[in-house]
Formats: structure tokens, sequence, C-alpha cells
């Protein structure tokens, strides 16, 4: 149990929803949001999404997890086909205390900022960058409220699955903007991760991660 003051009571809440659920707490204080990172920090479950005094807890489902392992995958071997350099930081905490927001991103990568990041034990925002690359999984709720978050971050780009789609969501000042192709790989665009997405729920791993590679090496030489 969790003491979180709400207006100007004390309300004893639990702290982890089911599996696939989350909610949200209004009148959460910095240093409550920041109790609860350290109470979890080796946990992968539940995620802290904060913005300046609302809460949201969330508990990931396997429905959540499997299209996010994948895309994650999926980066993985572009920037590798694509010989581009890449850190992998998963689902790292990224808060900032100066605009009072913070949240664990279902994935997320360091590309351009590679080097900015390697061999790091911890990101400090804002001393630290953003993330180039951030994804997002809307099997059970919507990430959608949660971009001025991503904004005030400073994430460039977004990927958001929203069950049916990969839309690519790509920072334009202090808003995002859905664009058909990835900044961050720009052989790929929106339907094809979506297919690439869909067939990798059903295909044997060896089968689809072939099929991928050989779309990225047809796609570089047709």
């Amino acid at each position: 149990m969790a003491s979180v003051a709400k207006s100007s009571e004390i309300v004893e809440t639990p702290v982890v929803p089911a599996a696939g659920e989350s909610f949200v707490l209004d009148h959460v204080s910095w240093a409550t949001y920041e109790s609860l990172l350290a109470d979890y920090e080796d946990c992968s479950n539940p995620h802290f999404i904060y913005d300046d005094g609302k809460l949201e807890i969330m508990v990931l489902s396997l429905a959540h997890e499997l299209p996010n392992r994948l895309l994650a995958q999926l980066v993985l071997i572009l920037a590798e086909e694509l010989d581009i350099d890449i850190v992998q930081t998963g689902s790292v905490t990224l808060k900032r205390a100066d605009v009072k927001k913070g949240f664990e991103p279902d994935s997320c990568f360091y590309i351009g900022n590679a080097d900015a990041i390697r061999g790091k034990r911890a990101v400090t925002l804002p001393d630290d960058p953003a993330p180039d690359l951030v994804i997002e999984v809307d099997v059970t709720s919507s990430s959608l409220p949660r971009f001025p978050i991503f904004a005030a971050i400073g994430v460039p780009e977004v990927w958001r699955y929203d069950g049916e789609t990969l839309i690519f969501h790509q920072l334009d000042g202090v808003s995002y903007r859905a664009a058909n192709a990835s900044s961050v790989f720009n052989v790929l665009d929106s339907h094809t991760a979506t297919r690439f997405l869909e067939t990798g729920m059903t295909e044997k791993s060896t089968v689809w991660t072939k099929s991928i590679r050989k779309w990225v090496r047809e796609s570089r030489n047709p």
C-alpha cells in the first residue's frame, strides 16, 4: 500500500493494478513519484507516468509486450543491416524535475545520440539527451495523452502501435505530427512496418528475421 495525497486527504491505494490495466491518481507530489520509482527500481512492472501531479500506474500484459518486443527487434535488425550505431535502453525511466514530467517508455533507443549515452549507468535529464526513438504499444490504453510528456522530455520520434497500425510521430516544435516514413530509418514506411509486425506475430522467429533482412537489402539495392 502507498499513501498518496489527494486534495486535503491521504488516500491509501494499492500500488499495482492487475496485468493489462492502469489507473490514474491526481494531486500526487513529485516526491511520492520518485519514492515509487525507488521502490520498483529493479522491477519491469509496473510503469509510472507522471505529468505535473497526475500519476498513471500501468501493468504490462503479454498482449502488450509481444508487439513491443517485436518492434524493438525490428529496430535492432534495421540498425544492423543499415550499419547504424545504436544503444538500446529499454524502458529506462526518463524524468525531468524542472518540468515535473516523467515516464517509462515501452522501448527506447539512442541513435544519433548513441555516443552521448554509451557506457553510462543512468540517464540524467536534461544533462543527457532524450532518446532518439521511443516505442509505445497501445493495446489496453492510449499513449496519446502522454505525448505532451514526450515533447517536454524532447523525444524526436515516437512509434505508436494502436493494435492495428504502426504510426510514426515526429516532434515538430512542441507537438507531434504523423509521418508516413521514419526519420530514423528512411527506408521504412508505416505500411511496411505494420506488415512486419503482423507477420512477426505468427511466423517462426528465424523466418521473420530473415525476411526483414532480405527486404532491407533489396530496398538498398533495388
